[in-house]
């Protein structure tokens, strides 16, 4: 797909590189000035420690963190976060989900920041030209509250200023303060195209709500109605689903009697609530028409208390479970969803006994004026003065609360503006079916199916000053409901009203705002231009190709936006949606400050740095959520380390500038060929097809969104092969090899395999990745716009399954130095037994294996039948037709083995023998308990197990003694 549009895709920055200068000398390798110039004009080396921004491993024993946010800078300086497009390709583009502007960063925030910068950078290297868009979003209700609390500190109300001073007030704040979550975003390391940032007040987008609005109400999928929302008292305002937080709470069941009209006074119906202050709102008595207790009472009629007599009709449903309370349930559909609903199916009428500020209303006759937890305390108690009140019993409910302010929130019906979702959720659920659009993991587009062939009609008006404000206008004298106009613009509103009304007509804007969800639904094209740009310049960078979120807004957000993508643009936002699952503390709770167990993700880079806490992050599984602690962060700041250690380790061992023959040898390797491959010493074809496979491997984990899976591979790749065994090979090599060409092929691979590892690991850990890179000697631009590896080089798998031979063997002689406690520093004797073609290439390396194992080379033999002090000797079975034997008297003192063996073998014994007593005593195993007598068991085996493998090993060492002898 071709971007055409200059205005917003540019080329990076020009490259300005400078030379790196370094010395050191190490085991006889000089290592001094380091310079490509006397070498061909292809190579050159990057940005210098000379220059402030970057450290070489040559200098410093670790990385450190302090250098991170200069990385950064110097990225963003460069131009590397602008899309290139003179790299050609499908563009590749996500929209950040944009964070509240009031928010500061927690690990929710770490997570997706980590996860869409993995994917940036990844799809960057591959030559994509990358867009990450990056905003905030105004975040109605916390961005008021916030300026509301800070107003009331200093004694102003709200109220007082008016709302144009008020949302100046508000404006104020966010230029002050509203920048703090996207510095901490940065500090995560994303790699944004800031210049292109947003945020969801801005005029472009505020421009493209009032059109998205004006366009819905057109079509006759935007109207104006009187239902049941969510409402915060405190807050004057409905608030969305999203923001209403249930939560388990105690609270307390109040039994009440309601009198049966023209019935005795002893003739009573008893309902269990836990809001007894809305009786005042019931507008009937319902049970279930299967219960036998009630169905007498069945059409007729209900006195509900303190009403002064008001009657409701005594009906039945089977929405009433006869098994909660007494079976007898009040419906007060002004308070309460589901009678709501109820209410609304058989036609009873709706009555609100609430303020909207959370006191009773006239309704409540003598109650009026009262909070509503007052009135629910004044209500009991003037119940059991009236005897009826029966009883009451704790109850844990299932309790609403808001969000931000952590008040009850009360259903109330109320006239805000909806939209009809189910025209436009047909087609979202259509893209998804139809393979538009893919959900990551799988299971979570069920959930989107079925959320969406339920929904419900989405209320999008908010009570607040601080948003977009609705973009209706009524006409003064007129009736609000009925004649209302829907405009761009005030001018525009204006013109429609003097069309219809007369020049003289007045009119006045609605002063409601649009819910915050209604603008974050059109961010993904809002900000890449629409409705402004051109068709054809939108579709050349429209769809985003991934959407990447938290699974817990799937509904609230992502299916919005794929509503609204497609009524508006006629295609899909984007292509594939990720959803990653929460952060949780280490014992798998939500983090909370109750519960005192946040981790801060700024304090955590502190003290593991970047690198590390990314790392951690994106070990997740997508979808799943993810479990934090300490161990896990501690464990990748050492793999960090590790790292840095072993670049280290090759910047010592490559050649200095003035042996131009040793480089022009390096750089004649051409590892993407087989003919250079396979003329290889065998653990550099082994390690080099290794790569070869891993990178494979990790380019498909990616493509896949396998995230988890690249870092595990990654790590055990570069930890397991590379640093515990090629860098330790390679030592042999480099030192002990009396081959030029070899030493000169160790070097070459070193630098070619830890490149390539730095490039698989860069997208994950960018900033000790990058500054590893600056170190390096290499041809091509800072490692953020390097290239990806090439798939599909030559491997030699017959060389990994010989070099795999020769680690089993280094494993199996290790083990047996443990076993024997064998000091680090003794050489040992060995006899390595195999046919002919193992041989060959076992014996090839034998300095290698003298390396690794600890051996004495000058008394290491290969042969193909067991040495003549085989049986004096340690046999080690490596594999098939691969043996070795270790002279046991090199290993050990055997007399005095024999000796400290023996006095170990009579302890044993005596606690064996010890442990079988108790179990054979009647008394123990039948009067202690069941726990005690079970561990008595089990250490009983566990001491016999140590005592036959002593026993084995001490007659081993006897007969040795005796051979000899």
């Amino acid at each position: 797909m071709a971007l055409s549009h200059p205005s917003l895709f540019s080329t990076c920055a020009a490259y300005r590189f400078n030379p790196l200068l370094f010395s050191r000398r190490n085991r006889g390798i000089n290592i001094s000035h380091w310079s490509f110039r006397r070498f061909s004009p292809r190579f050159f080396t990057v940005v210098a420690s000379e220059n402030g921004i970057f450290t070489s491993p040559e200098s410093a024993k670790s990385f450190d963190f302090t250098s991170e946010e200069r990385i950064y800078n110097w990225w963003e300086s460069q131009g590397y976060f602008k899309p290139s497009v003179d790299r050609g390709g499908d563009p590749f583009v996500i929209s950040m989900p944009p964070p509240n502007v009031t928010g500061s960063l927690h690990m929710g925030h770490a997570m997706f920041v980590t996860l869409e910068d993995i994917m940036v950078r990844y799809h960057r290297m591959r030559g994509r030209p990358t867009l990450w868009l990056p905003g905030t979003d105004h975040a109605g209700i916390a961005t008021q509250l916030v300026v509301e609390r800070m107003l009331s500190s200093e004694g102003i109300k709200k109220a007082e200023l008016g709302r144009d001073e008020f949302t100046r007030r508000v404006w104020e704040w966010k230029e002050k303060y509203g920048g703090t979550i996207t510095n901490q975003i940065r500090r995560l390391g994303a790699s944004c195209d800031w210049t292109r940032e947003h945020f969801t007040l801005d005029e472009q987008l505020s421009r493209a709500v009032v059109e998205a609005f004006v366009r819905l109400h057109d079509k006759g999928l935007i109207y104006q109605g009187t239902y049941m929302v969510n409402w915060s008292p405190s807050l004057q305002t409905a608030v969305s689903d999203l923001e209403v937080e249930y939560s388990e709470e105690p609270g307390t069941l109040y039994y009440i009697k309601y009198r049966i009209a023209g019935g005795s006074r002893s003739e009573y119906l008893t309902i269990a609530t836990t809001r007894p202050e809305t009786l005042f709102g019931d507008t009937a008595i319902a049970v279930h028409p299967e219960d036998n207790r009630y169905s007498k009472y069945i059409g007729g009629q209900a006195i509900v208390p303190m009403t002064f007599g008001r009657h409701v009709p005594i009906i039945s449903d089977r929405y009433v479970d006869k098994e909660f309370g007494t079976g007898v349930l009040k419906i007060s559909p002004g308070h309460d969803h589901n009678d709501y609903l109820l209410a609304r199916k058989l036609g009873l009428p709706i009555l609100n006994v609430m303020n909207k500020d959370g006191t009773l209303n006239e309704v409540a006759g003598l109650y009026c004026g009262l909070d509503r937890f007052e009135a629910r305390k004044k209500l009991w108690s003037d119940l059991e003065e009236t005897g009826l009140a029966v009883r009451k019993e704790p109850h844990t409910s299932r309790v609403p609360r808001s969000q931000r302010g952590g008040e009850v929130i009360e259903p109330l019906v109320s006239k805000q503006w909806f939209v009809s979702m189910e025209p436009l959720a047909e087609k979202a659920l259509r893209a998804v079916e139809n393979g538009q659009i893919t959900i990551m993991p799988e299971r979570f587009e069920k959930i989107y199916n079925h959320w969406l062939s339920n929904i419900k009609d989405w209320c999008i008006s908010r009570q607040l000053w601080w948003g977009h404000r609705i973009p209706v206008w009524y006409v003064t004298g007129k009736d609000s409901e009925e004649e209302y106009i829907v405009a761009r613009n005030a001018e525009e509103a204006l013109e429609k009203a003097r069309q219809k009304y007369g020049e003289g007509v007045e009119i006045y804007q609605d002063p409601d705002v649009l819910d915050t969800w209604f603008s974050s639904a059109l961010w993904p094209f809002s900000t890449l231009g629409w409705p402004d740009t051109s068709a054809d310049d939108f579709r050349n960078f429209y769809p985003t190709t991934v959407l990447e979120t938290g699974h817990d807004i799937l509904f609230f957000w992502v299916a919005r936006m794929i509503m609204m993508g497609i009524e508006f643009t006629g295609t899909v936002p984007f292509s594939n949606v990720y959803l990653h699952g929460l952060i949780r503390d280490s014992q798998g709770r939500k983090m909370s400050k109750t519960l005192g167990n946040v981790i801060d993700p700024i304090d955590t880079i502190k003290d593991f740095g970047t690198d590390a806490l990314r790392f951690t992050l994106a070990l997740g599984t997508a979808g799943q959520d993810l479990n934090l602690s300490i161990e896990r962060l501690t464990s990748n700041k050492a793999f960090t380390n590790k790292l840095w250690n072993a670049g280290k380790f090759v910047l010592q061992n490559l050649p200095s500038q003035n042996d131009t023959s040793a480089w022009e040898n390096i750089l004649a390797y051409k590892f993407d060929m087989e003919e250079f491959l396979f003329k290889l010493p065998l653990p550099e074809c082994w390690v080099v097809s290794k790569l070869h496979q891993l990178i494979d491997t990790v380019t498909t984990s990616y493509d896949k969104f396998f995230f988890g899976d690249v870092a595990r591979e990654t790590y055990d790749f570069f930890w397991g092969d590379f640093a515990d065994w090629y860098i330790e090979a390679s030592k042999a090599h480099l030192y002990h090899s009396e081959s030029s060409a070899i030493a000169s092929a160790a070097q070459a691979v070193l630098l070619y395999v830890f490149e390539n590892i730095l490039k698989i690991l860069h997208p994950f850990m960018p900033f000790v990745t990058e500054e590893l890179w600056q170190a390096l000697p290499h041809q091509r631009q800072a490692l953020i716009v390097s290239h990806w590896p090439e798939t599909s080089l030559p491997r030699d798998a017959n060389s990994i399954k010989k070099f795999e031979n020769l680690q089993a063997l280094t494993r199996a002689i290790r083990n047996a130095r443990a076993e024997y406690s064998v000091e680090p520093a003794k050489r040992l004797s060995a006899s390595i037994v195999a046919n002919n073609d193992v041989l060959q290439y076992i014996s090839k390396e034998r300095e290698v294996l003298a390396l690794l194992s600890r051996l004495d080379l000058q008394h290491v033999h290969f042969t193909d039948s067991p040495p003549g002090y085989a049986k004096q000797s340690v046999h080690l079975v490596a594999g098939e037709g691969l043996e070795a034997y270790l002279p046991l008297s090199d290993m050990v003192d055997i007399s005095a083995e024999v000796q400290r063996l023996s006095k170990r073998l009579s302890k044993m014994q005596v606690e064996y023998n010890s442990l079988i007593a108790r179990l054979s005593s009647p008394s123990f195993v039948e009067k202690a308990p069941e726990d005690i007598v079970r561990g008595v068991r089990e250490k009983a085996v566990e001491v016999e197990e140590k005592l036959n493998l002593t026993k084995n090993r001490l007659a081993f060492l006897e007969s040795t003694v005796l051979v000899s002898e």
